[in-house]
């Protein structure tokens, strides 16, 4: 008989207190998981509520800098010289198009677009943000607008924006002073956000890249403003929720005369030089013209490589500012401030006479210094040494003086060192000294290299700018101002005068010697090309070898390359009793400076002392 099936009991005490401990545990990490919830809810929905909202607007609204109009650039009678125009930009959207070369293809066949353009755009892409619009043409003309806007559904991502674009009304005529904007390339970025500045340029395509355009960008530039849009899932702008205006850029007024700078680029004629004008009662520069010029208006937008390659190879070199930065031999225009010297220092007296006989030699040595007149001019002294621009008289002077006596005297009068114009294309020129030699070459100076600097040759050299602002100093008999050419700022209120920058005074043993000196140059001028004017007038003219010539050999100015021929100078100022304008003229391989930089300085300052007062002053 098989055995009997043994029955379980069942503890219901114990099975009941394992249900309720489960239980327990179950309802403890239920209001565990519902506590972590609520916190993670009061979290989201309360205390970052703010962050949450930011971000989810960041994909509904969005910000579209606004750039701010650049100022106006105005002459000192307030005639405008760089302007704001109205122009047109075909821009492209990379993410929205879905085959580029096809799209540029197609595109070409209805509005022209270079292979330059084709390739500035390829280059661009490849740094570009697909997200963001590329500017593939510029400027677009109203008969290219109209005909994209016809056939604008055929290239989606592609569209016309307008703008206002720098423009310069006189092309080249003022292109050295007033300079230029272009596009803000990456060396432009880079500067900008190292001194914290990108911000201002959201939306902003142009800086100032020379001249007044770039030494004032702070004041022209202006503040971006901007506009929030509200969009749609596809980017597309459903209403304007917020406006911001931008803040214009300043105008400016500037110390150039329009008037004069038309007559100076017209005396030059298209030959290689410069000239520089200077108010000498306040340093204000009345004319900076520089020749060949270019114009300024084809660098706004881009200038093709072409066209650029033409003017950076040009044997005349147009894009050099030749006032502030072609350096040259000053010549004769530096005897007065010699014989300042030599008076100063008493190393001669006003009747101090030197025996001429067209030539001068070095005591002891048989090597003869050759006068420019070869039969000499007998007895000069100071004053006569002056009008007759005798070379043997100065080569005397400076073999007496010294170079570093020279150097010293000449550098309160600008020379060697950068004037300081609100420009930043200057060179500081040279002023020689023996430790300048021994650094700058690793030779001793030689009596004979003084000799040359005596009448501003040798290793001399000189800006335009600087000589007009050495003349203005010996015409204000030693009162020295910095050169410029801002003299007012305007905003939406106001007009502030720009503060004349002045250094101090240079102060001679003898102050009279000033008087003798600037005599001396009234007498030089009225003898010869200021006899008849209806003004008084103060020169002094000079004629700088481009090259050496050999002792026994002559001069020959119809056998000789163009470019090896003489430089013609002058510095010229009136009136004498109370100067009002001074001025340099330089004329690269033009010949003597009396016949060839005269006519100009005589044609300019009578525009000047001669014109309507009623109409320009």
């Amino acid at each position: 008989m098989a055995p009997r099936k043994r029955i379980t009991m069942h503890d219901h005490a114990a099975e009941a207190s394992l249900f309720k401990r489960r239980a327990l545990f179950t309802f403890v990490c239920v209001i565990l998981l519902l506590g972590i919830l609520l916190s993670n809810l009061y979290h989201l929905q309360i205390r970052s509520y703010t962050d949450y909202e930011t971000r989810s607007n960041d994909n509904r609204i969005r910000v579209v800098p606004v750039a701010p109009s650049r100022g106006l650039i105005f002459d000192r009678h307030g005639k405008i010289l760089a302007e704001n125009q109205p122009f047109f930009t075909l821009e492209l959207t990379p993410e929205k198009v879905k085959n580029i070369p096809e799209t540029l293809a197609r595109l070409s066949k209805i509005i022209p677009i270079s292979a330059d353009e084709q390739e500035d755009f390829t280059k661009s892409l490849k740094y570009h943000r697909r997200f963001k619009p590329l500017t593939l043409k510029t400027p677009l003309t109203e008969e290219q607008v109209a005909i994209f806007s016809v056939n604008q559904h055929d290239f989606p991502g592609i569209s016309v924006v307008a703008g206002l674009k720098r423009h310069y009304p006189y092309n080249g005529l003022m292109t050295h002073a007033l300079g230029y904007v272009g596009r803000i390339n990456d060396k432009d970025k880079l500067r900008l956000q190292k001194e914290d500045k990108w911000k201002d340029y959201a939306g902003t395509k142009y800086i100032g890249k020379q001249g007044i355009e770039k030494f004032y960008e702070n004041l022209l530039h202006g503040k971006p403003g901007h506009l929030e849009e509200e969009v749609n899932n596809r980017g597309r702008t459903i209403r304007t929720l917020k406006s911001v205006a931008p803040e214009p850029g300043q105008d400016i007024y500037l110390t150039l005369d329009l008037e004069l700078q038309k007559k100076a680029l017209e005396l030059l004629d298209g030959r290689r030089g410069s000239v520089v004008a200077i108010d000498p009662r306040d340093g204000g520069i009345l004319a900076m013209v520089s020749s060949p010029t270019y114009d300024p208006n084809q660098f706004v937008h881009g200038i093709s490589s072409k066209a650029y390659g033409g003017l950076l190879n040009s044997r005349a070199r147009p894009l050099i500012n030749r006032a502030t930065q072609g350096q040259y031999a000053p010549a004769s225009t530096i005897k007065p401030h010699l014989a300042l010297l030599g008076l100063d220092e008493k190393i001669v007296t006003p009747k101090t006479r030197v025996w001429d006989p067209g030539y001068w030699q070095i005591p002891g040595v048989e090597r003869k210094y050759r006068d420019w007149k070869r039969w000499g001019h007998g007895w000069v002294d100071v004053n006569t040494a002056l009008m007759g621009s005798c070379d043997t008289y100065f080569y005397d002077l400076a073999y007496k003086t010294g170079v570093d006596k020279i150097a010293s005297f000449m550098r309160p009068f600008g020379f060697g060192e950068r004037t300081g114009v609100d420009i930043f294309e200057e060179s500081a020129g040279n002023m020689p000294s023996k430790d300048w030699k021994r650094m700058r070459y690793n030779q001793p100076w030689y009596i004979g290299d003084t000799i040359s600097v005596g009448i501003g040759q040798g290793y001399w050299t000189t800006t335009p700018l600087q000589l007009a602002n050495a003349a203005a100093i010996m015409a204000n008999k030693g009162r020295r101002l910095v050169p410029h050419m801002l003299s007012s700022i305007k905003d939406n209120t106001s007009k502030i005068d720009s503060p004349v920058d002045e250094m101090a005074p240079i102060i001679l043993n003898d102050q009279n010697n000033w008087d003798i000196i600037n005599e001396s140059m009234m007498n030089t001028a009225h003898k010869s090309r200021f006899k008849d004017a209806g003004y008084t007038a103060a020169m002094k003219t000079g004629t700088a070898q481009v090259f050496s010539v050999a002792e026994d050999e002559k001069y020959d100015a119809e056998t000789i390359d163009e470019y090896l021929k003489d430089n013609a100078l002058i510095i010229a100022y009136a009136p004498y009793e109370n100067p009002e304008i001074v001025l340099a003229v330089v004329l690269e391989n033009a010949g003597w400076g009396g016949v060839n930089a005269g006519p100009v300085a005589r044609a300019l300052l009578d525009e000047y002392m001669l014109r309507d007062n009623l109409e320009f002053n």
